[in-house]
């Protein structure tokens, strides 16, 4: 939830800020400004250190705060110190000033009315009043960043007073001269919240430069601090012990509390919650008692035993880079995450979250429905049923129903009740599922799931959500109310017939003659439509049988692949021909032409149907009989890279732009059979003849799971590394467009180029130069790192996906065949070698 600081506006407030710290600072800093010369005198001081004792080669720009001292290597730091007392002094003095903040005296008040605020010593951290936005008149007090480089629209609130209470606007917070912190609210005319301290032993309060505000006894003892009451947020050197939580702010003004929270189990796992029966995500960390979560300034959130030492971490994209800020969240949505703030770019970003795919979030949408993905890859709340008053998704009640009831099937979706949050589970057919539902009067959904289990879960509430996408294998069904009749037979009575007087015999022979008629040619249309379509009926046969297992792959005999693409005539690719089903959908069949066991090759490409990627070509049937094994993808209209590289007109599609995109498809692919299944999957042959150009030349990845070794067929039976090598390989062919070289021969000369400074002869030169040259510079780099000859040297998909992305730097790499012999190279070439296209 955003905060703004209280006012009219967001720049008035700004300015009224600035005199308001001028006005205060005489206030609540030391009366002497001893504090703030000290201050002066310590910076002077780590200036001095930083350019003129330690090497500049160590800072790529001028130290400006006390804080960079620490940045200073351990053996150079030691050095300077022990040549110079008077530098010892200054070290102990800088020790002294981190842990000074701000000193509040007894009897200090902040008020909505004075929009007046407490500041650590170096500005950093404010604690003060702010507006909610939509709630008007409303206040909270908090604590949140305050830096000048931080633009005043993201400094984000760090703590609030009570976790969430909100105030009137003539409340006040007030440091009383008992030592005891109380937030005061006009609108109830009492004390809503208090620190418990007033015992006298309080001398005075500090907000220190870490964010954290303390009271402290006469000997300066803490005897309070906000780092041990947390909110919604961690900041570094911040713990949470067992028996302290992490919730997440309210989604919406009418929400008095967040069903979000961050627990330590007994055992030392994190936990996320949803109310207090609900776990949706548990740290995986060893079990041991007595731990405390931990944010480094380094951007790692750690599980610390009981003399700190780290028995878990994760780390953040950026850890150990020069970031200033950081802070751990539970957000709204109820993930956890981890932020950064980027100076240049002026805006915080999240670089770790617990629950990578934000719609196993539990009841991340709740009210507004399912959560799916949109085309940018975010998670956004859709609503299948009828948007009911106040904007919520709900399953409708059917009550009784005048026409009876029906089940609304809805594919690839997950759906569960979460108020209240009784899912149980049931062993059923998906059939007895969907009848389970129908029978209970109280049933308003049902989910069929078979992972191995056929499953059944009966909601019986309105409140279901749930998420939905391609490689979720679950069936939901939903309650509704039959389409009304026209005229409700249940209500209305006939009138009783009437015989004529009199029969009309002409009448009767004229209508039994012209029925006669009729049923002769009804009878001829049938002969003629069975005539018509004998051959496509037993194909639709065939094709609509298929089993719950096989998740909706359709299962064809070799006759009928024979059939389906004319007899083996359209082949677009190396044993790929293109096919035709009955509903003139394009397909291309692929030819293992390799033995593998029918149960094998069964199993295989049961998983494989379950594997579903915007860069993944789609797996829709396949043929196992006798020792035929054929796979049935979706069809790639442009057909694929290999084909756009060796044809030198339709080479100049493949801009550069084009390219790279390609290559980062395919490594996003590749990423997403490694670790984004349930289990590994590797490729195993990686090529450019088996990445699909469609319709808008979008890079697709085929005949993944499969690979021919020995004259045989296996699934996932290469590494990892085997993947990330060809991708290597896949990478230098698009560059350079040189598809028929040997692969030693490619990689070493364009890693000679790229040496020898003549990064251009490298690039495609149908192309005419047109590229971009950090890109250039990038992609030549991790292609190199994936064709290390020592695999332990080569970076995972994952790291080649943020490589690609910009979002992660890379080295320069070594040679790639150092193991083989040492690159040559010859210093006499002056104007570069050239491989010929």
């Amino acid at each position: 939830m955003k905060k703004k600081l209280a006012g009219e506006d967001a720049e008035s407030s700004v300015t009224k800020r600035t005199h308001m710290r001028k006005k205060k600072r005489t206030k609540l800093i030391r009366s002497d400004s001893s504090v703030f010369l000290l201050r002066k005198v310590l910076l002077a001081a780590v200036k001095y250190i930083s350019c003129y004792l330690v090497p500049n080669s160590f800072f790529s720009t001028p130290l400006g705060s006390f804080e960079d001292f620490f940045l200073i290597p351990s053996n150079l730091l030691e050095n300077c110190l022990l040549r110079s007392p008077f530098l010892l002094c200054i070290f102990i003095g800088l020790l002294i000033h981190s842990v000074l903040g701000a000193e509040i005296p007894l009897g200090s008040k902040l008020s909505v009315v004075d929009n007046d605020f407490w500041v650590s010593s170096n500005d950093d951290f404010a604690i003060g009043f702010f507006s909610i936005p939509d709630q008007p008149n409303q206040f909270s007090v908090g604590i949140r960043f305050n830096s000048q480089s931080i633009p005043y629209s993201q400094q984000t609130v760090v703590w609030i007073v009570g976790g969430h209470d909100t105030v009137g606007n003539m409340s006040y917070f007030e440091l009383t001269q008992e030592g005891e912190l109380v937030l005061f609210d006009s609108l109830k005319k009492d004390y809503v919240w208090t620190s418990e301290t007033g015992n006298g032993s309080v001398a005075s309060a500090s907000l220190l430069d870490s964010g954290n505000l303390v009271l402290m006894d006469k000997d300066e003892h803490i005897i309070w601090q906000t780092f041990d009451t947390p909110s919604d947020t961690l900041l570094p050197e911040q713990s949470l012990v067992a028996k302290e939580v992490l919730r997440a702010a309210p989604a919406s003004k009418n929400s008095k509390a967040s069903y979000y929270t961050l627990h330590m189990n007994a055992f030392g796992h994190l936990e996320l919650h949803w109310e207090s029966g609900v776990i949706y995500w548990i740290s995986e960390s060893p079990s041991a008692s007595n731990l405390s979560a931990f944010l480094t300034n380094s951007g790692a959130l750690q599980l610390r035993d009981r003399s700190m030492k780290p028995v878990w971490s994760v780390f953040g994209e950026d850890h150990n880079d020069p970031v200033k800020y950081r802070y751990l969240r539970l957000d709204v949505d109820g993930n956890l995450r981890l932020y950064s703030w980027v100076e240049s770019l002026g805006s915080w970003r999240s670089v770790w979250q617990a629950v990578e795919n934000q719609c196993k979030v539990f009841a991340t949408c709740g009210e507004l429905g399912v959560c799916v993905f949109n085309a940018s890859g975010s998670a956004e709340c859709k609503c299948p049923f009828e948007v009911s008053e106040g904007n919520k998704c709900l399953v409708p009640s059917v009550g009784e129903c005048q026409s009876g009831v029906n089940m609304i099937a809805y594919k690839n979706t997950y759906m569960y009740a979460f108020y209240p949050p009784d899912n149980s589970f049931i062993t059923s057919s998906l059939q007895h599922c969907q009848q389970l539902c129908l029978n209970d009067t109280q049933c308003t959904a049902a989910t069929f799931s078979n992972d191995g289990t056929p499953q059944c879960s009966i909601k019986k509430t309105g409140y279901v959500t749930g998420y939905s996408d391609p490689s979720v294998s679950s069936i939901s069904f939903v309650k509704r109310c039959s389409a009304p009749f026209a005229v409700n037979p249940g209500l209305t009575k006939s009138p009783p017939s009437k015989l004529p007087s009199k029969l009309c015999v002409p009448c009767l022979i004229g209508a039994a003659t012209g029925t006669f008629f009729i049923l002769v040619i009804l009878q001829l249309g049938f002969v003629f439509f069975i005539y018509r379509r004998k051959n496509s009926t037993r194909k639709k046969t065939t094709l609509a049988s298929t089993g719950t297992n096989s998740k909706g792959l359709i299962v064809l005999s070799f006759s009928e692949i024979k059939s389906l693409t004319g007899d083996f005539k359209n082949q677009i690719g190396p044993k790929v021909f293109k096919g035709l089903l009955p509903n003139n959908h394009p397909i291309a069949v692929k030819d293992l032409n390799a033995p593998i066991e029918e149960r094998k090759f069964r199993s295989a490409v049961i998983k494989m149907s379950s594997i579903h990627h915007k860069n993944l070509v789609k797996l829709e049937g396949y043929c196992c009989e006798f020792d035929h094994r054929f796979l049935v993808y979706e069809y790639c209209k442009k057909g694929s890279v290999d084909k756009y590289i060796d044809d030198p007109a339709l080479c100049r599609m493949l801009t550069w732009k084009k390219r790279v995109e390609i290559c980062s498809s395919v490594a996003k692919a590749i990423c997403y059979l490694h670790s984004g299944c349930r289990e590994f999957i590797s490729h195993g042959n990686l090529n450019c003849e088996n990445v699909l150009l469609d319709e808008n030349l979008g890079a697709k990845v085929t005949e993944f799971g499969f690979a021919i070794a020995d004259g045989k067929a296996t699934y996932c039976g290469l590494s990892a590394e085997k993947d990330v090598e060809d991708f290597g390989k896949l990478v230098l062919t698009l560059l350079t467009g040189c598809h028929d070289h040997d692969r030693v021969e490619l990689c070493e000369w364009a890693y000679k180029e790229w040496m020898e400074e003549r990064v251009a002869n490298v690039v495609d030169r149908r192309m005419e130069r047109a590229y971009n040259s950090d890109e250039l510079e990038r992609v030549l780099r991790i292609a190199f790192w994936c064709l290390q000859m020592d695999e332990r040297r080569r970076p995972s998909m994952g790291e080649v996906v943020r490589v690609l992305d910009g979002t992660l730097s890379v080295d320069p790499p070594p040679p790639p065949f150092a193991f083989q012999s040492p690159l040559q190279v010859d210093d006499s070439e002056e104007n570069g070698s050239e491989l010929e296209v």
